[in-house]
């Protein structure tokens, strides 16, 4: 398996993702309770749009839509039957913005979780996880992605699944949790405990992190939990464009670029090698984030929780404080389809 994310850090330091798929794409004329990777067929356009708006604001890393490419999720929308096709045309829309991008793009993909709950809470095997989760990667993989992206998961059996379906496709994998109840996954992982998840698997993922969660303060805090605990480790977080406020029947997220150019300088100082944005994150948001990161050196001393609430607004999950190098654990995403 070829790494891109390694070389691609080797060259820059630090990467930056991209930002949300779904409110972009709601932007974009996408209907609640429309499954967005349908849009790779019907509305590619739009698709390849929002992957250009994310490279023209400067993104290292773009992921496909396909976050709900499971034959699970899918079968929702009556396409259970159309996972390989529809996740193929996924890769292949972002690797068409990526070979005309002018640099070095890579082009992952997104792997969200089933929506099932595994044996023995729910119906679903592990080798019915492993196969649903093959079946999509198989179908990436077709179209072009360089990595398995597997992301928004809360229970260590489901990112074991995805990731052997990465390793029997053959491609790299990375993997992400979503600590957002009381400073833990929905199923009770810890930051600190995620490096250890694929530790069983033939193949190690090449970066593992958090994505989504309550805000830019509650993802910072797992940063110093997961780095903390292994400080050489190359971490990726995706964090939240500030907290979900409604607007009538709109959602709006209360960050600023300035606040998510502040989120990737304390990242950066926090240990991350890769930052970007989830819900709510635009390519404004984005240009903003680049032009940080561009800009900033590495602090000497790693931030505590306090440089953090000072600086970015209170965690959420006050609760979850724990001791170590003044850090806590963090709090999903939405429950929603797409990368919102």
């Amino acid at each position: 398996m070829q790494n891109p994310i390694d070389a691609l850090i080797a060259e820059k330091g630090v990467l930056l993702a991209d930002g949300a798929t779904g409110t972009n794409l709601f932007d974009m004329g996408l209907e609640s309770g429309e499954a967005p990777e349908l849009w790779n067929e019907s509305a590619p356009e739009k698709v390849e749009a929002l992957h250009q708006g994310f490279v023209d604001a400067g993104a290292d890393i773009i992921l496909t839509n396909s976050f709900g490419g499971t034959r699970h999720r899918l079968k929702l929308h009556h396409a259970q039957d159309r996972v390989f096709e529809l996740n193929r045309r996924a890769a292949e829309i972002a690797c068409r913005v990526a070979a005309k991008a002018g640099r070095r793009v890579i082009v992952a993909g997104s792997v969200g979780p089933t929506g099932e709950l595994l044996v023995p809470l729910g119906a679903l095997t592990y080798e019915e996880a492993v196969e649903a989760f093959a079946e999509q990667i198989e179908g990436l993989k077709a179209g072009g992605a360089e990595v398995a992206w597997i992301e928004t998961m809360s229970a260590p059996d489901e990112i074991r699944a995805a990731a052997e379906a990465a390793i029997r496709a053959g491609l790299p994998y990375t993997y992400t949790g979503s600590f957002d109840t009381a400073g833990r996954t929905m199923m009770g992982l810890a930051p600190k405990d995620i490096h250890g998840v694929a530790e069983v698997l033939p193949v190690k993922p090449v970066a593992v992190g958090a994505n989504c969660g309550v805000g830019a303060p509650d993802i910072l805090a797992a940063l110093l939990d997961m780095s903390e605990a292994r400080p050489d480790s190359t971490i990726v977080i995706k964090g939240n464009c500030g907290i979900p406020e409604f607007r009538g029947t709109d959602i709006h997220y209360s960050g600023t670029p300035e606040l998510m150019a502040d989120y990737v300088r304390l990242a950066v100082d926090g240990g991350a090698k890769i930052v970007g944005g989830c819900c709510g994150t635009s390519f404004q948001h984005l240009a903003a984030m680049r032009k940080a990161l561009d800009e900033h050196k590495k602090a000497a001393v790693r931030p505590t929780i306090a440089d953090i609430e000072a600086r970015v607004g209170p965690m959420r999950n006050k609760g979850a404080a724990q001791s170590g190098a003044g850090s806590a654990p963090a709090g999903r995403r939405e429950r929603r389809r797409a990368r919102s």
